[in-house]
């Protein structure tokens, strides 16, 4: 008991210094990020009525059905279900999304009217979809990428998630796309056409932000000649390998596994180098999107 205690202290010692780390810094992107989004919202969103699910998809709503101010709206949703939240979830899991409940709203009024300013021509909805695709999955990128939140909806599916045992992305999926049916029952159903084009382009630009773009293929290599392809990695292509235990699955036979990383222009050399090398070798190549220390 006592070791499991102080692995759990060890572990809690570790989150409070990553939250710790740089942290004027990623407040400085949280409130960048939430004024760009607050910033397409009113100059892009709220104009086309392009409901893609969100708190700023129920304000757009209400904002046609009854006038009601966005700003609000996203504050009044967005402080309920922290409250909600923190409830159900813990003031630890649900503290991340505390500054972008306040702070998003209070950029929604500022930038209320942008569009007085910045005219844009909105006939052509597809452009304004594709923009706006990208600009909420960097922004959303960000924010989750410095270690906050968005909150709002989003916490009704973390707590959904918790209770159910149902994946968040799939409750998450759920929830958003009852809020887009309800926009399409309100501004017809080419807009949920739009919303489509937005949600696949968000969650690829989404995806890029948090792990990057891959310049690196990982490979691992299965071979009966390893002394001649690491030998070709090493001295032919200047790279390092690591040599690895593997044992079949089926003949379980042992046998030694080569991983290395290369460049993405490197490849070629290394796979048809592989080839000539040995046309019975197997190896997976995979995208290597993060690569630390070594020598």
């Amino acid at each position: 008991m006592a070791i499991l205690e102080k692995g759990k202290e060890n572990t809690i010692n570790i989150l409070e210094e990553i939250k710790k780390k740089k942290l004027v810094k990623r407040y400085v992107i949280l409130i960048i990020s939430l004024f760009i989004s607050a910033l397409y919202f009113n100059l892009l969103q709220l104009p086309t009525q392009i409901v893609t699910g969100g708190s700023t998809g129920i304000s757009i709503i209400l904002k046609y059905f009854f006038d009601f101010n966005p700003s609000t709206v996203v504050f009044l949703i967005s402080i309920i279900l922290l409250i909600v939240g923190t409830f159900f979830l813990g003031f630890e899991n649900t503290s991340g999304a505390l500054v972008s409940t306040i702070v998003y709203p209070i950029f929604i009024e500022i930038t209320s009217s942008i569009g007085d300013y910045l005219v844009i021509d909105f006939s052509d909805k597809i452009l304004i979809s594709i923009f706006i695709g990208i600009l909420s999955g960097i922004t959303t990128g960000l924010v989750y990428k410095v270690g906050f939140s968005n909150g709002g909806i989003a916490i009704i599916s973390e707590i959904i998630s918790k209770y159910k045992k149902i994946p968040i992305s799939t409750v998450s999926f759920i929830t958003n796309m009852m809020i887009v049916f309800i926009g399409g029952l309100s501004f017809g159903w080419n807009m949920v056409m739009y919303a489509a084009i937005i949600l696949y382009i968000y969650s690829v630009v989404l995806d890029r932000v948090l792990i990057g773009v891959s310049k690196n293929k990982c490979l691992h290599i299965m071979t009966s000649k390893e002394e001649q392809v690491k030998d070709y990695i090493i001295h032919e292509l200047h790279h390092g390998v690591t040599i690895l235990d593997a044992q079949g699955g089926f003949l379980q036979k042992k046998r030694k596994a080569l991983m290395t990383v290369i460049p993405n222009r490197e490849y070629f050399k290394l796979k048809e180098g592989i080839k000539e090398i040995d046309e019975t070798a197997f190896f997976i190549v995979t995208d290597s999107y993060q690569v630390y220390g070594g020598e």
